[in-house]
């Protein structure tokens, strides 16, 4: 398994990062066989675990980081434990849904799926879900498109992954389709800096001493930005299908 880089920085990433749309968790659960229980491996702040407890009786929302888990979102319905995505804490034939959100480049998945295939129920649904780049304005954007393009020597090999959709991913199970709308957000050039902040190359690079080489790029992007906000979309992507 590679090492996750988001280890650490639990409360920036709750704090920056785009959450999903509540429809997302209403989609996943429309496919489910049923609706006892939902498991969200390398669930980081629990963006999707607290959408899933709206429409589950119970949801294990599991990461091996306790940073992460430190500033997750509570729900009642929805219990936080530190565990890896290769070693569920969770009862055989017990889980509805299996989701991985913006995590599953980080497993070792064969592993995980022989973990997934053992918790699942019969037809339970298993869905690796990931965004992309930002998309919108594309001025406005463009400065961030440079900083991202300027960090390539500090992305890690797992980012390919991302940026096709898992579309390279192995993926044993029934897979079907299912449409879900982009993550949509309203944002300030102050939003979407503290969201670049939580970029695992940036802050790697900052590490080797390239605060210069960023803050450039930085400056340019509140320039090109100016004030008032844009309307940002992230694409997701989506492997999804069912237990057999």
């Amino acid at each position: 398994m590679s090492t996750n880089p988001f280890t650490a920085g639990g409360s920036a990433y709750a704090a920056h990062r785009p959450s999903y749309a509540p429809q997302l968790a209403e989609a996943l659960a429309r496919v489910a066989p049923g609706r006892d229980l939902a498991v969200d491996v390398g669930c980081g702040s629990g963006q999707l675990s607290a959408l899933l407890g709206e429409h589950f009786e119970q949801v294990e929302a599991l990461d091996p980081s306790d940073s992460q888990l430190s500033g997750a979102q509570t729900h009642p319905r929805v219990r936080y434990r530190e565990a890896p995505a290769e070693d569920l804490p969770v009862a055989d034939a017990s889980t509805d849904l299996i989701t991985a959100a913006q995590a599953a480049h980080w497993f070792d998945r064969p592993r995980f799926y022989a973990e997934a295939r053992r918790i699942a129920k019969p037809g339970a649904v298993v869905a690796l879900i990931t965004y992309n780049n930002p998309v919108g304005d594309e001025a406005a954007l463009a400065p961030f498109r440079a900083l991202y393009d300027a960090l390539d020597p500090w992305w890690r090999p797992e980012r390919t992954d991302v940026e096709t959709g898992y579309a390279a991913f192995e993926f044993p199970f029934d897979e079907f389709q299912l449409p879900v709308d982009p993550i949509r957000r309203e944002w300030s050039v102050e939003a979407m800096s503290a969201y670049v902040q939580t970029w695992s190359a940036l802050r790697m690079a900052q590490q080797d001493g390239q605060d210069a080489l960023i803050t450039k790029h930085m400056d340019a992007a509140k320039e090109a930005w100016g004030t008032g906000t844009r309307l940002i979309e992230w694409p997701i992507a989506m492997r999804i299908g069912r237990v057999s």
